[in-house]
């Protein structure tokens, strides 16, 4: 066994770790109790479709998914952004 199957391997152990997270975080979003817990989830699904996307293209060896993850990244910022202030305020608008 090589070097880069060893390596392959953990990514592969690694991207199931990541998907049993987003599962875990799933349901957390569909079954949180409160407003908070639902927006919580929702940016720790963000911030591990990130983490997935970026194991992929290591995986591949593909610069493509590491672009996908920026995009994911700033949508999910924005998205928590947004939701937070208007769970305070109950006006996104000022």
């Amino acid at each position: 066994m090589t070097g880069f199957d060893v390596i392959q391997n953990t990514l592969v152990v690694c991207m199931h770790v990541v998907g049993l997270a987003m599962l875990l975080s799933t349901w957390r979003l569909l079954r949180g109790p409160t407003v908070p817990d639902r927006i919580l989830a929702l940016d720790t699904l963000s911030v591990t479709a990130i983490a997935q996307l970026m194991l992929f293209g290591m995986y591949l060896n593909s610069a493509i998914y590491f672009e996908a993850a920026l995009i994911i990244a700033m949508l999910g910022f924005g998205s928590t952004v947004v939701l937070s202030k208007f769970v305070l305020r109950r006006d996104i608008v000022e």
